[in-house]
């Protein structure tokens, strides 16, 4: 019976976890339209502060609970998903790469990156045993926030690490927390 449940909560994660993943690459995919891959200009540390300032909204807005700017936690969330799916194309690409890429470039890049993630998901999930539907909202932005601060400190050191993962291992489990957020919010609904 337990193994039953257990499939039948992995199978339900994967539907909502692509569903979400779907949503964000849909918004990815309309501003690729109306702006190109301007992004394309981001350093790694212009990005890894793009997500602070979203993941430290939604914090603040936890913690006051009222807002000014329309932009609600969800929307936070989505940027954090796509803004973080942008850090790693950007590590992806060679140096030489142009600023421009074509629609279609960008939206295989982000599939590619998604779908990396996405794994990565399934791995932690079958070791963890999917604990993160025991978090709350407050715990996966703290967790954003000590990856993005650990990010800095990787760029800082110029990438090099002596027993810790690299940027980008930590950018994907940014990408993770926030879709975990974006799953418990649609839920709650």
């Amino acid at each position: 019976m337990q193994d039953s449940v257990s499939t039948n909560t992995t199978t339900n994660t994967l539907a909502q976890y692509r569903d979400i993943v779907n949503r964000c690459k849909d918004l990815y995919v309309k501003k690729a339209a109306d702006y190109g891959t301007s992004w394309r200009v981001l350093r790694a540390i212009s990005i890894v502060d793009q997500v602070y300032i979203k993941a430290w909204r939604i914090r603040q807005i936890q913690e006051t609970g009222t807002q000014k700017i329309g932009d609600t936690i969800e929307s936070e969330f989505v940027g954090i998903v796509n803004y973080g799916i942008i850090a790693l194309i950007q590590e992806a690409l060679p140096a030489d790469a142009g600023i421009d890429l074509s629609a279609e470039e960008a939206k295989k890049w982000y599939e590619e990156k998604a779908l990396e993630i996405e794994n990565l998901m399934q791995q932690k999930n079958h070791d963890y045993g999917e604990a993160w539907r025991e978090l709350s909202q407050q715990s996966f932005v703290d967790l954003i926030l000590v990856k993005l601060l650990r990010i800095k400190q990787i760029i800082a050191n110029e990438g090099q690490t002596t027993v810790s993962e690299g940027a980008d291992a930590n950018f994907c489990d940014i990408v993770n927390y926030a879709i975990f957020a974006l799953i418990k919010i649609q839920e709650a609904k």
